[in-house]
């Protein structure tokens, strides 16, 4: 008796996510990611590295790369990195060391749409599943999702006129 190709699908899906689920324990157990490279545990120390690698990929991006050239010239980019880390450290690790406005930054830039901070998150994502533990790059994910959330809301939620009862969102599903 021949499986139907939805019973096929579903066995080749199975393998695969127990392929993922081996890969992922053997790199819980040898500290690697399964292309070998060694994942960083995520800490103040490794936040920098990270940053710079995200964005790096930021920049080369053909959607952001633009409105972040824009923003910044390149001989801001060292300034704008050690902003970032220090953002990112008072984050995630409640040192305090940021002290500014994102929102306020974001929204002067008046050319920011949703799918530029879906892109952001997706670049962002990628590299932090690269190089961190899984538990860790939930955690930043889960931290850039919710900072993503919050600046789309303030910068694209419009209601549909004063007094309105009804609003309406731009911000895209995810």
């Amino acid at each position: 008796m021949r499986s139907s190709p939805v019973r096929g699908g579903l066995a080749q899906g199975r393998l695969a996510q127990a392929s993922l689920a081996q890969a992922s324990l053997a790199a819980a157990r040898t500290g690697r990611h399964p292309t070998g490279m060694a994942r960083m545990t995520l800490d103040d120390t490794t936040l920098a590295p990270f940053l710079a690698a995200f964005y790096e990929r930021v920049r080369e991006d053909p959607l952001i790369g633009p409105v972040f050239a824009a923003a910044i010239p390149e001989a801001g980019w060292p300034q704008h990195l050690a902003t970032i880390e220090a953002f990112w450290s008072s984050v995630l690790f409640r040192t305090g060391r940021y002290k500014g406005n994102p929102f306020g930054r974001h929204q002067a830039l008046g050319v920011l749409r949703p799918e530029h901070f879906a892109r952001w998150l997706d670049l962002f994502r990628e590299t932090a599943a690269a190089r961190f533990s899984p538990d860790d790059a939930a955690l930043l994910q889960e931290r850039a999702e919710r900072i993503g959330a919050s600046l789309r809301a303030g910068l694209f939620f419009r209601p549909e006129g004063p007094g309105s009862d009804t609003a309406r969102a731009t911000i895209p599903a995810r």
